[in-house]
């Protein structure tokens, strides 16, 4: 079994253990979660939610595996027609009405398996390599603002803007994602602060002409005034998180679940805590930093500058929407609707965050094979130093 598992599960085995502990964690808690909504919709059959979130785990996980086994060097290509791609199925979605749920146009069926696909999951992901990948080929000419910056403002602006029109939350995520990454990438920090300006200006455009300003500005109103009640759903997320205590209820105790509107994708935090107290919360984000932690290190042992972007933009992406969804559920930040990766609930989000950690798995692994005195097998240049150019 070590044989087998050393010749096909290749690159960081830590990172390779965290995500099956938490897809393993997300099949228990999703069970648990789903209890009350499966025995409505499925006649009693609780078990029809388990073995199609267990599908799409596996899934996902199969995606994964298939990523980390390609050259990481291909996704430099790969990025450029994804994006090429994902603008028009954004565009569909918005202007042709693709399906919709709670008053946003955020979802195209596919037919045939009738099965919902969200574009901004694609674009997300290809923006990130896109962006890596021309930092890491412009390294020596990264202060050059019309050969260099340009392309790189037009595709973020482009991108984003087209997410922000139907999924606010996830657009914003992918901008303060995207400066990280510029950030790592040593974009000087004036470049960085106009891009801020023409992003803030950009992003308000948009969401004045799309769908979602009302709600936006209802949630951080019900954040920031504390005078007015607390949301429902906030509500019952702190109720499940104070009953939960220091161990929990128990697996599969949960009461909240019957109440709280999406407890298995946008406050299934809250019924982790739930069931198995602090301790579990705590645990589940102990995974989260350690995930963050080693794709970091991945980061700080490329010898290839696209290598390094593409594992630091992919790893703060997942993680810092886990930290989001969770600092939604324990009240410290505004309700946004954004699952938690991993664990929640989903559909083809969960391919693509599948193949998002195989890219990372790729580049650990490519980084491990690659000869370390010479770097004969990388034929990317390499990052001089990390952070901002001043």
């Amino acid at each position: 079994m070590r044989n087998w598992l050393q010749r096909n599960l290749k690159g960081d085995p830590i990172l390779w253990a965290i995500v099956l502990v938490l897809s393993s964690i997300s099949i228990a808690v999703v069970y648990s979660a789903t209890g009350t909504l499966a025995y409505r919709k499925s006649n009693g059959n609780t078990e029809a939610f388990l073995f199609k979130h267990s599908g799409l785990i596996l899934l996902g996980l199969g995606f994964m595996w298939a990523a980390h086994r390609i050259d990481y060097r291909h996704y430099s290509r790969l990025s450029l027609y994804a994006l090429l791609v994902s603008v028009p199925l954004l565009l569909f979605t918005y202007f042709m009405g693709g399906t919709t749920y709670n008053d946003a146009s955020r979802w195209l069926t596919i037919p045939v398996i009738n099965q919902t696909f969200q574009p901004s999951d694609l674009a997300k992901l290809a923006l990130i390599s896109h962006l890596a990948s021309m930092l890491s080929r412009r390294q020596q000419h990264v202060n050059d603002f019309r050969t260099t910056l340009l392309p790189v403002m037009l595709w973020v602006g482009v991108i984003c803007g087209l997410i922000i029109l139907s999924n606010a939350s996830t657009a914003l995520l992918l901008f303060a994602t995207c400066l990280l990454l510029m950030f790592i990438g040593r974009v000087p920090l004036k470049h960085m602060a106009v891009m801020v300006c023409i992003g803030v200006v950009l992003g308000g455009a948009g969401l004045a002409a799309g769908q979602r300003l009302g709600t936006v500005v209802s949630r951080v109103t019900n954040f920031t005034d504390k005078t007015k009640k607390t949301p429902f759903q906030l509500e019952h997320s702190f109720i499940a998180i104070a009953t939960g205590g220091i161990a929990g209820k128990g697996p599969g105790k949960s009461t909240e679940r019957n109440i709280l509107p999406h407890p298995y994708s946008d406050f299934i935090y809250a019924i982790i805590i739930e069931e198995y107290g602090l301790m579990g919360g705590a645990v589940v984000l102990l995974l989260y930093l350690a995930f963050l932690y080693r794709g970091l290190k991945t980061v700080m042992n490329s010898y290839g500058a696209f290598g390094g972007l593409l594992s630091a933009g992919l790893s703060f992406s997942l993680v810092l929407q886990a930290l989001v969804n969770m600092g939604v559920a324990v009240g410290l930040g505004p309700i946004t609707g954004l699952p938690l990766p991993l664990l929640s609930m989903g559909g083809t989000s969960l391919i693509f965050t599948g193949l998002s950690i195989g890219i990372i798995l790729a580049v650990s692994r490519g980084e491990r094979e690659v000869r370390p005195m010479t770097g004969e097998d990388d034929d990317t240049p390499r990052i001089p130093k990390l952070g901002p150019s001043y």
